[in-house]
C-alpha cells in the first residue's frame, strides 16, 4: 500500500475529511481537500516535514505512513528480503505454511512481535475492538509505553494503599 493509500486509509479510519485533513496540516481552505486528494491519488508525494504533519494531525507515526512498497508480489518480496540482510529473518515452513522466523537474536524485534501477537490474539478473543487495535498498531510502540506508565502507576496506588492498611 503506498503512502497515499495509507493516508486514506487511516484518514478515513479517523472519520476526517480531506479538507479537514488539509486545513489541520496548514493548507488553506479552498485548496485544503485538492492537495489532499492529489496525495492520496498519487499525483503528489509527500515528503518529509510534510509526512511528519500529515501523521500528527492523523495520530500515528510517521512510520505507520511510511511503508514499504507492498503493492504488488515482487514489491513484498523484495521487503521479506530486506528483512532477511538487515534482521536476519529467515523462510521456514511449518505445518505445511510458510512463514518467516525472526533470528531471535534481536530482542526488541522478538518483544515487538510478541506484542503484536497478544493484540491480535485480544482482538481475535474479542477483548479488544479492531479501533483500539487499529489505534495500538498505528502508534506503536507509543501506546505501549504509555500502557506499561499506566500500568506502574495503578500498581504503585495499590502499593500506596496496601501499606497505609
Amino acid at each position: 500500500m503506498a503512502i497515499g493509500e495509507r493516508i486514506r486509509y487511516i484518514r478515513k479510519l479517523r472519520g476526517m475529511t480531506q479538507k479537514l485533513l488539509g486545513m489541520m496540516i496548514g493548507f488553506n481552505k479552498r485548496t485544503a481537500d485538492i492537495r489532499i486528494a492529489q496525495y492520496e491519488s498519487g499525483t503528489r508525494t509527500p515528503k518529509g516535514d510534510m509526512v511528519n504533519l500529515i501523521a500528527d494531525a492523523l495520530d500515528v507515526r510517521s512510520d505507520a505512513l511510511n511503508v514499504p512498497n507492498i503493492d504488488t508480489d515482487v514489491g513484498l518480496m523484495h521487503t521479506f528480503f530486506a528483512l532477511e540482510d538487515i534482521y536476519g529473518f529467515k523462510p521456514d515452513l511449518i505445518d505445511y505454511h510458510y512463514c518467516i522466523i525472526p533470528n531471535g537474536n534481536d530482542g526488541s524485534i522478538s518483544k515487538g512481535l510478541r506484542l503484536w501477537y497478544e493484540e491480535a490474539q485480544k482482538l481475535q478473543k474479542g477483548e479488544i475492538t479492531k479501533e483500539e487495535y487499529d489505534a495500538w498498531r498505528y502508534t506503536f510502540p507509543e501506546i505501549e509505553a504509555r500502557q506499561n506508565k499506566e500500568a506502574i502507576l495503578a500498581l504503585m496506588d495499590k502499593e500506596k494503599t496496601n501499606s497505609s492498611k
